[in-house]
């Protein structure tokens, strides 16, 4: 099955570029992706990295069989020469190809272009437990799974992700928590997101559903009636920070395809005070949503919604002097909070997100719920022979796919250097990548990383290939929609890209 979806997915990518007269060779190339092009040119024989297999021996224990997770099993499996990996995950869909929801929201894809069963890429020899890890006892080097076995081992990875608060938003109670890619999360959120206007698509079948809504938004506004599409993002940290952007910038598009544009008002309302980290995708972002009309409101937190009247709810926030501290020589500043009702005709949901339960109270959790890790080899803080990565992992930026594809390989390289005795010399430096869909046909190219790598602080842009990271382009479209996917179904997951 592997074989023949990279067989079709190449002759569909061979297909798009042989129209601009370009070889998908040289695409790989104008885009720095590399070794992972060359990878997705050849055979399998031809494109495995050429690895001196390591004979350091342990027990190593991955929680979370999604992308990171089984990513870090197969570059494990490929770089230890008698490995003993277990990797405990419930989901047998668990790799399915999340980046992808945006275009199935928007109607370019369908759910069967991001489905896949884990089985056909979970590696050869892992040893894989079809249960969810419950409880964690560091000290002891054990968990307990919800079936009641204790597992041991003597290497950690963390790999479990993160959950989507739905009810953390009043009037989303009977929601709730949804793991992206849970079934039974998902029945149960399909009952309200995907209803009368409201979408999301931070689980599978809801982006699905989320396009239903966007086309019967666009249908209201085609026949002429006035119409309104809210976008909020969350006040918490949420992988992919470009979603909310995507889906306004592509309901934007749809709106324009239907002629019906100018029936509609598109409002963007942020909890933060910049579009974007870094300050010339900020810029360029912020341009983008003036250049389409979007009207961008900052610092508005999204606090409620009521699905009955189609309201949606924030408290605005701003701050004002306060009075003069005479020891600071300087004014005190004030936060001043004001509630604030959108009525809506569409509104796409991001929930607050945060690290499972089970994971965030346990020894290995931190106050804020996420893995604490050190910011550059990943190593957990407070246990040495633990690690984490991925959307769980509490490192500034890094929740996305991209981020994920750096860090597996710093946990790899850094735990066989622990098995073997030797110092950790692989380092994380916080780069993270967001292909942000500007319009059908568009994407501006957005990768970053810390400015200050030693403090783990700050953004700075961080582009692969020597052109402008702040233009819209044809070419990153055909990254977004054509080669990412093969690339990480089958580059990454193998432990190769």
């Amino acid at each position: 099955m592997l074989n023949k979806n990279l067989k079709q997915d190449l002759e569909q990518i061979d297909s798009i570029l042989k129209e601009s007269g370009i070889s998908r060779r040289d695409a790989f190339k104008m885009m720095g992706l590399g070794g992972a092009g060359l990878m997705l040119g050849g055979t399998e024989a031809t494109a495995a990295t050429t690895l001196k297999a390591s004979d350091a021996k342990g027990k190593i224990v991955i929680v979370g069989g999604g992308l990171a997770g089984v990513a870090t099993a197969a570059k494990l499996s490929n770089s230890l020469s008698n490995p003993d990996i277990t990797v405990i995950e419930p989901n047998p869909n668990s790799v399915s190809y999340q980046p992808g929801n945006t275009l199935v929201a928007s109607g370019i894809w369908t759910l069967d272009n991001i489905t896949y069963e884990t089985q056909d890429f979970m590696p050869s020899g892992v040893k894989w437990i079809k249960d969810k890890a419950i409880e964690f006892n560091p000290t002891a080097n054990e968990l307990k799974t919800a079936g009641g076995e204790t597992i041991k081992y003597d290497y950690l990875v963390i790999a479990a992700g993160l959950v989507n608060d739905f009810g953390m938003i009043k009037g989303l109670e009977e929601v709730g928590e949804v793991y992206t890619l849970d079934k039974n999360d998902a029945a149960k959120a399909k009952k309200i997101i995907g209803q009368n206007g409201v979408g999301s698509i931070y689980f599978s079948e809801g982006a699905a559903d989320t396009w239903t809504q966007m086309q019967k938004f666009v249908a209201d506004a085609k026949a002429g009636k006035k119409v309104t599409g809210v976008f909020p993002e969350p006040h918490t940290p949420f992988k992919c920070g470009g979603a909310q952007k995507k889906v306004v910038n592509l309901t934007n598009a749809r709106l324009e395809e239907a002629g019906a544009r100018a029936n509609a008002d598109l409002q963007f309302l942020t909890n933060g005070k910049k579009l974007f980290g870094v300050p010339e995708y900020h810029t360029a972002i912020e341009d983008q949503m003036k250049a389409r009309n979007v009207n961008v409101r900052y610092e508005h937190k999204f606090t409620a919604i009521d699905l009955t009247n189609k309201v949606a709810k924030f408290e605005k926030h701003w701050e004002v002097k306060g009075a003069w501290d005479a020891d600071l020589e300087e004014f005190e500043m004030v936060t001043k909070t004001e509630a604030v009702d959108v009525k809506y005709d569409f509104c796409h949901i991001i929930p607050p997100q945060k690290a499972p339960t089970e994971i965030a109270k346990s020894p290995l959790g931190s106050e804020k719920g996420w893995v604490p890790v050190k910011n550059d080899t990943l190593q957990h803080v407070v246990y040495p022979n633990v690690f984490a990565l991925g959307d769980i992992a509490a490192v500034p930026l890094g929740k996305t796919g991209g981020s994920a594809r750096k860090q597996y390989s710093v946990v790899c390289q850094n735990l066989i250097s622990l098995m073997e005795g030797k110092e950790m010399t692989a380092k994380y430096e916080g780069y993270t990548v967001c292909p942000l869909i500007t319009n059908i046909g568009t994407v501006m190219l957005a990768e970053f990383k810390w400015k200050d790598v030693a403090a783990a602080s700050g953004a700075v842009a961080a582009p692969s290939f020597p052109l402008d990271p702040t233009q819209e382009r044809w070419l990153y479209w055909l990254l977004k929609v054509y080669l990412l996917k093969p690339m990480t179904m089958y580059g990454m997951l193998p432990g190769r890209a």
